[in-house]
């Protein structure tokens, strides 16, 4: 017994199987491809950014955690001042952020608050971040994130103002002469 295979499958599968379309759909996929890429490229550029974003705030927050510890273990608030900002530079510099931050160390507690009741000092970071190489319509070209991270000053530790302190030189014995 001989089959008789049909004409339409015999061309390819075409026929009533794949509802008689035939040739009306050569070059769907072509054109469903042009349609789809913009969409993935944007959806990728998306997902391009919002890690982008999210590993910078990482880098932010670090930054304003390190300030504000270096900060706080400092003997005076100028000292703490230098401090703060050089440990938030440094480490948004070690994660290879690029971005012009302003560090801002709150160190008005070192001088208002006597040893013995608690006291802390807040380091805050921004920093911009360019989001410009993404070419995404409607992206912003930049994006500003923030940062701020207070740390207790130890309780019992004395607190300087900055101010060079004066001490005295005594000699017991002013007929001995200095060494």
């Amino acid at each position: 017994m001989i089959r008789r295979i049909g004409r339409a499958a015999a061309e390819g599968g075409r026929g009533a199987a794949d509802g008689g379309k035939g040739a009306a759909e050569d070059g769907s996929a072509a054109l469903e491809l042009v349609i789809l890429a913009p969409v993935l490229f944007a959806l990728l550029g998306l997902v391009i950014a919002a890690g982008r974003i999210s590993i910078a705030q990482g880098s932010v927050d670090a930054a304003a955690r390190d300030a504000a510890r270096q900060a706080s273990i400092s003997l005076t608030s100028a000292a703490a001042q230098a401090a703060g900002q050089a440990s938030a530079l440094t480490a948004l510099r070690l994660d290879g952020l690029d971005c012009r931050p302003v560090v801002l160390i709150n160190v008005s507690q070192f001088a208002t608050t006597e040893p013995g009741e608690p006291a802390a000092v807040t380091a805050t970071v921004k920093c911009a971040i360019s989001l410009s190489d993404l070419a995404l319509p409607g992206l912003p070209g930049s994006t500003i994130l923030q940062a701020r991270f207070t740390s207790p000053l130890d309780v019992y530790r004395s607190r300087g103002t900055g101010f060079p302190e004066v001490r005295a030189a005594i000699r017991l014995n002013p007929s001995k002469g200095a060494r």
